[in-house]
């Protein structure tokens, strides 16, 4: 992994890890759809007007915008939605876990729609993610009770996943187009606000806001942070590496989000934890330095 590669994956790897925190002070007064409505309309407008500023280009062909708002739909709508009615019922950590199995569904997808090569390297690095991922919330996934309403709430998040990855791949689809990250994003992230924003409306749930500092400075961090610049470089690096290495930020997460756990909800550390981080750590070289390596026997 180059120096521009490890950055790439770096910033939204922490930025992502610190939003599974900052999310819990958008869930309460606020419905959860109004939440994720809120912070994608206004991390769109920010980031259009962005745009406007540096003067790029902002015409697209109406085709361009279906594109738009397919990716606004899956990676920056109902996919959220799905995410946040999850974690109002089951521990944040067994999310955790089902949502690190984005990294099959991007490698399946972009076998099936982008005709993208399935490698041997990081279905493995995957399935040695995904088991530290679960030594880290073991506990949590132990304390699960398959009960009716927190069944629902498992295949919510699961239809999230789907979707986050079916985004994923339209993310690629449109860079290979040759659409610009930035803009396409600005774009996408209205129209799945509005979208949700019109959900409200249409199932009668009531518009609020939450003017308490705790809601507005997480609200602020989601969609600055947590939306503009992390899915910005996150797509730039899904285009460069592919949906199926770049989905490995989804696994790294949890444990930035459980090192932040430590410090501020007193997370203990034990065997288990320490030992899932290894093997997650463990997949993620193995998968993301293998291609390298191969580069490196031909030459």
């Amino acid at each position: 992994m180059n120096i521009r590669t490890f950055i790439l994956f770096i910033i939204p790897t922490l930025i992502w890890g610190s939003t599974w925190f900052a999310i819990k002070f958008q869930l309460g007064q606020v419905d959860p759809l109004l939440s994720v409505s809120w912070r994608f309309l206004l991390a769109g407008f920010v980031l259009l007007a962005y745009c406007k500023i540096k003067k790029l280009n902002l015409r697209f062909k109406a085709r361009e915008h279906g594109l738009m708002a397919l990716l606004g739909l899956t990676l920056f709508g109902v996919n959220y939605w799905m995410v946040y009615e999850a974690e109002t019922r089951l521990a944040s950590g067994l999310v955790a876990i089902l949502f690190s199995l984005i990294i099959f569904a991007n490698i399946f997808f972009n076998a099936l729609l982008l005709k993208g090569q399935i490698r041997k390297e990081v279905v493995f690095g995957a399935i040695l993610g995904i088991l530290g991922t679960v030594l880290m919330f073991f506990d949590e996934l132990l304390s699960f009770y398959p009960g009716n309403q927190n069944f629902i709430a498992l295949l919510l998040c699961i239809f999230g996943v789907v979707l986050a990855s079916l985004g994923n791949i339209t993310s690629a689809y449109n860079q290979k187009k040759k659409l610009p990250v930035l803009q396409t994003n600005a774009f996408a992230m209205i129209y799945g606000g509005s979208a949700m924003f019109i959900t409200v409306l249409a199932i009668g749930k009531p518009i609020s806001f939450d003017f308490s500092a705790p809601y507005i400075i997480s609200l602020s961090y989601l969609s600055v942070f947590g939306s503009i610049v992390a899915f910005s470089v996150y797509l730039k690096l899904l285009g460069e590496i592919g949906p199926d290495r770049s989905a490995y930020i989804a696994l790294i997460t949890p444990v930035i989000a459980l090192f932040i756990s430590t410090f501020f909800e007193g997370y203990q550390w034990k065997v288990a934890g320490v030992l899932g981080v290894i093997l997650l750590l463990a997949g993620n070289v193995f998968a993301l330095k293998s291609k390298l390596v191969k580069k490196r026997i031909k030459a």
